[in-house]
């Protein structure tokens, strides 16, 4: 088999041909311990009989993707494909290149084959010592061919002979085939609840951790950087890191929905929107956001915009049912802010979408693998169909003052208040995922008053 080019820095040392015999030798077999059938496993034969039925006859590729250059020849931290993670379990650092393929087997079937890169032979060869990518002293060891069946349940090939296939469909650049992998995984099997409700109460832990850390942030001249950080810990203690940018937002800046500078101080006057999820080494993310009184009080104007707020979500959290519309639930918290904009005079009336320019985006999405799961999906099954047992979503209502907009009494300007949850939808309603976390003004006092004083 043909070598392929090493990828060495331009600084590495051109080892000598007595070296390169020096290295070739003497190495213990080293077989990956103890059982290695994945959790995930389980579940994978049937996501991939799912998929396969609805391309008969077709070849299917599902790539995890590749390594991404973030700087001259320093890679990005990989992170797979989502579709590929869902069919094959695999979620590791080590899967950069790899693909699935479901060839046509039978009348209707399909066989999955995994090509993947094997791990480098110690005794033919120097990659595993000189490779800055793939060798195994530079990232950490890879399954062999039969660890990795051994692993995944799936036949594995070495990954050169993928390059000798004819084409099939491609899930990075096949439209339809990108749309059933996002349809599929709407509803979520008791696997995957499971390790959202694992993120969801790591995430819970990782908010504690921050209210515990406030005093030093408040300290600090980027003190939102400090509550990234810390959140951050705990991230990469408990799972695979984060599902998504940190967003801490203080005072201002909680009116800047995706805030991911966090280069701010924080004022003990104001509040602090955080929006921060637990991403599990499954891959399987929390979403939650709640907004704390740095002081550890709301001021009576925080409270009347949290308040609205709060019952917004209230609204939108009763909507959801197994037949209702998955819009049904936006539009009942906007309902809510509309007819409560309008109490304070901002607005003219509740009707129409005016109240848009203070809320700005949806009330919520689907959650699983991706933060913003099945995003493919076509808007007739999602964003226009119904609700149904086993779809997890978010309801995340906000009001977003902007600090220049005249519309706005001034004392209001520059606030900004979102309210995250996580939900289940069950078989007569919907199971609250992050009710750990205290939602209600008293209740996030309380909370953030025993951690602070313990």
């Amino acid at each position: 088999m043909t070598q392929p080019a090493l990828r060495t820095g331009s600084h590495d040392l051109t080892p000598s041909a007595e070296l390169q015999a020096f290295m070739a030798r003497d190495w213990a077999a080293g077989p990956l311990p103890g059982e290695l059938l994945l959790p995930a496993a389980r579940f994978t034969p049937s996501r991939r009989a799912r998929l396969s039925g609805r391309f008969p006859g077709e070849r299917l590729l599902i790539p995890a993707g590749g390594l991404t250059v973030r700087s001259n020849d320093c890679d990005y931290r990989f992170r797979p494909h989502s579709a590929y993670a869902w069919l094959t379990g695999l979620t590791g650092e080590d899967q950069a290149g790899h693909v699935l393929v479901l060839e046509p087997s039978g009348p209707s079937g399909h066989e999955a084959v995994l090509h993947v890169r094997p791990r480098s032979p110690r005794d033919d060869g120097e990659e595993f010592y000189r490779d800055r990518r793939y060798g195994e002293f530079w990232v950490g060891r890879r399954p062999d061919l039969a660890e990795a069946e051994r692993m995944t349940g799936i036949r594995c090939e070495h990954l050169d002979e993928y390059g000798k296939l004819p084409p099939g469909r491609d899930a990075t650049h096949d439209a339809e085939l990108a749309s059933v992998l996002s349809e599929l995984r709407l509803i979520k099997d008791a696997w995957e609840v499971d390790q959202l409700q694992l993120a969801v109460d790591h995430t819970a832990s990782g908010f504690e951790d921050v209210v515990r850390a406030l005093p030093r942030a408040l300290s600090h001249p980027r003190g939102e950087r400090w509550i990234e950080g810390v959140f951050g810990l705990r991230a990469r203690a408990e799972g695979n890191g984060t599902g998504y940018d940190t967003i801490a937002a203080s005072g201002a800046h909680a009116c800047v929905l995706h805030w991911i500078r966090n280069d701010g101080a924080l004022d003990p006057q104001k509040l602090l929107l955080l929006d921060a999820g637990v991403e599990t080494d499954s891959l399987y993310t929390a979403d939650i956001t709640r907004t704390l009184p740095l002081s550890g009080r709301f001021s009576f104007l925080q409270l009347q915009v949290y308040e609205l707020v709060l019952a917004a979500q209230e609204a939108g959290m009763a909507a959801l049912r197994p037949g209702a519309s998955f819009r049904d639930f936006h539009r009942a918290g906007m309902r809510v802010i509309a007819e409560g904009l309008a109490e304070w005079g901002i607005l003219k009336s509740p009707e129409g979408d005016l109240h848009r320019r203070y809320t700005l985006c949806s009330s919520g999405h689907m959650l699983g693998i991706d933060v913003h799961d099945c995003a493919q999906a076509r808007s007739e099954t999602y964003l226009d169909g119904v609700l149904s047992e086993g779809n997890v979503l978010t309801v995340e209502p906000g009001l977003y003052f902007q600090p220049d907009d005249e519309t706005l009494p001034a004392e209001l300007r520059g606030i900004g208040v979102r309210i995250e949850d996580d939900l289940v939808i069950t078989e007569d309603g919907a199971r609250l995922m992050s009710g750990a976390l205290p939602r209600t003004p008293d209740g996030i006092e309380s909370w953030m008053g025993e951690l602070l004083d313990g």
